[in-house]
């Protein structure tokens, strides 16, 4: 298989959802900035790879030093992908819309916030994808990139969307409670964090079904939430201008 039909199998996934979550706007955003977040997203991907694993290195150090004799191996990559990658990927999301987005004139009402956020992590996730499909090589069979593209759809990309979105709920919301902003943004993200990190543990630790058990919860109850959330942003008065 050619590398460019791998390309398009890692980025089928976050396509997908884009043109489903755009399909929610009742103002669309400009083509433009829709490009713009989404390259910013698999920009943030960049410093994600090089973050965490220093993170998980300095992290594994420290843990040597505290206990020397203990083999903290069987349980690092666990501790390490249910919390250090969950906390650095929605971080980073964040950030491409509160520093490329917040200010935009083009942000002009409450689920801009929520849709951009969730712009920004398809965008991050579709680069999680060219990372997970292109070692395969292009030897790899067409229906294994195929079930593999798939699975990432329905997981980790469909994932990284929702967790993004519910952040992107409560943003919308601080630009209502001034007062609560602070609090409301650490709420959003300290939620998305421990979801995504509960579903990393999920994935990572069980075995059989059962794995899929907590997983597909997490992403019905969120699908849920972002519904809802969408529905009620689109009840409350126009963001106009941002302070």
């Amino acid at each position: 298989m050619s590398h460019f039909l791998l390309l398009i199998f890692a980025l089928f996934p976050s396509i997908i959802w884009l043109l489903f979550f755009l399909r929610k706007d009742a103002h669309p955003e400009s083509n433009q900035e829709i490009i713009k977040i989404f390259f910013y997203g698999i920009l943030a991907a960049l410093p994600a790879v090089l973050i965490e694993t220093g993170i998980f290195e300095e992290f594994h150090k420290f843990l040597l030093f505290l206990s020397p004799r203990f083999d903290f191996s069987v349980f690092l990559p666990v501790l390490s992908s249910a919390i250090l990658l969950a906390l650095v990927e929605e971080v980073l999301k964040y950030l491409v819309v509160r520093e490329k987005v917040l200010n935009n004139p083009e942000f002009d009402e409450p689920t801009d916030v929520m849709l951009y956020m969730i712009i920004a992590a398809l965008g991050f996730a579709a680069f999680e994808n060219v990372l997970v499909l292109f070692p395969l090589g292009s030897t790899f069979l067409i229906k294994g990139a195929l079930t593999l593209s798939a699975l990432r759809f329905i997981g980790a990309t469909f994932l990284h969307a929702l967790c993004s979105g519910l952040v992107g709920y409560f943003l919308a919301l601080s630009f209502f409670e001034t007062k609560k902003r602070t609090k409301l943004i650490f709420l959003g993200l300290g939620i998305a964090i421990l979801l995504h990190a509960l579903y990393n543990f999920s994935i990572i630790t069980l075995e059989g079904n059962t794995r899929f058990i907590i997983p597909v919860i997490i992403l019905i109850s969120l699908t849920l939430a972002i519904s809802l959330g969408f529905k009620k942003l689109k009840g409350m008065a126009s963001v106009c201008e941002i302070k």
